[in-house]
């Protein structure tokens, strides 16, 4: 016992020279953790009589109070004594006028993949993503686009290896074929994120934002991807009515494939949409072509759906009257303070997360 009361008071005198609270935590730990002096001292009772037990943990219960007790003072002594000092050195005048504060703004890509997530979620949709580096296999092969089409060119493609095996993702279709890979029809996904080709002005850029769409069931059918699209452009544009048609086109990994234009009018300068008799293309579309459903280890002859394709970006710019894809990516405050969204801001109309 003599040892313990020795060790106490070697202990107490360390800490009456400390003035760290770190070092005070150190011999608290020294003392009272899982292996500690005192600690080990308790597990030691359980070898000893009973009468000798009763004596010695009584003992040791009262150098472990005042251990402790005298650890916790130490520790509030050097807190105070720290915020003295700074109360001392820091001094705040509370005359001076308050700093301006700039609350940050949405960036319109943001804005719109929260709406478009948002509208299509309200149908069934879920969403998915995948990595912005694909296999050439997911980006092209899977989809039925063959050795020799233009799309898969260096000039259009930015390849990561002299192979070509690794790319930057020039579509987000890529996410269709891991989602049908990983899991079992029925499937009804959309799949936003960044997308790459080599390609740059007013209206295109060498990344730029895509929302693909993928629903495959059984007995699914044109009729169905018809009003989905009527659906998604009208709660999108925020209009009643839309006028759309369906104009015969091609695609690799769709069959009968389509591109989708919408009816739009001038007036005062600015595009409304769904009214007028001028066309404007906005999307490409048409039913999954059974090859593809074939690499992706789903029967064709018992599930079928459509996919469609629709730039992000290009959405933004319609709605919101931005006339330069390229201002998207200049990071010029000015512009994001006039187009970006005020995130404090939520219409009671609005659906989506962040307007």
């Amino acid at each position: 016992m003599s040892d313990i009361i020795k060790i106490k008071d070697d202990y107490i005198d360390k800490l009456n020279t400390e003035n760290n609270v770190d070092k005070v935590n150190n011999i608290k730990s020294e003392l009272f953790g899982k292996n500690g002096i005192i600690s080990n001292e308790f597990k030691k009772l359980g070898s000893i009589s009973v009468e000798e037990r009763k004596k010695l943990a009584s003992d040791l219960n009262n150098i472990k109070d005042e251990l402790q007790n005298k650890i916790s003072i130490k520790i509030q002594e050097i807190e105070t004594k720290e915020i003295n000092l700074k109360l001392e050195k820091e001094k705040i005048d509370v005359t001076l006028p308050e700093r301006d504060i700039e609350i940050g703004k949405i960036h319109p890509v943001s804005q719109v993949i929260d709406e478009i997530s948002s509208i299509f979620s309200e149908i069934g949709f879920s969403v998915e993503e995948g990595p912005d580096i694909e296999s050439e296999y997911n980006n092209f092969t899977a989809l039925n686009t063959p050795d020799n089409h233009p799309a898969r060119d260096m000039h259009d493609t930015f390849y990561l290896d002299n192979n070509k095996e690794l790319l930057l993702r020039t579509h987000t279709s890529p996410v269709q074929v891991r989602t049908m890979l990983k899991g079992k029809p029925p499937f009804k996904i959309i799949a936003p994120g960044r997308t790459y080709r080599s390609d740059s002005d007013q209206t295109h850029a060498p990344m730029f934002h895509q929302v693909e769409g993928l629903h495959i069931d059984k007995n699914i059918h044109m009729g169905h991807l018809k009003g989905c699209l009527n659906y998604f452009i009208k709660e999108f544009f925020e209009v009643d009515k839309i006028k759309m048609r369906f104009r015969p086109s091609h695609f690799p990994f769709t069959e009968p494939s389509a591109e989708v234009d919408i009816g739009y009018e001038i007036k005062n300068g600015k595009i409304v949409i769904g009214e007028g008799d001028k066309w404007l293309e906005i999307l490409g579309c048409g039913m999954v072509h059974p090859n593809v459903l074939k690499n992706v280890k789903v029967n064709p002859s018992k599930y079928q759906g459509y996919a469609f394709g629709i730039g992000i970006d290009r959405l933004g710019m319609l709605k919101y009257g931005i006339n330069d894809l390229r201002a998207f990516f200049e990071t010029d405050y000015r512009w994001l303070s006039h187009f970006g969204f005020d995130p404090l801001d939520v219409p009671s109309n609005y659906r989506g997360l962040s307007r």
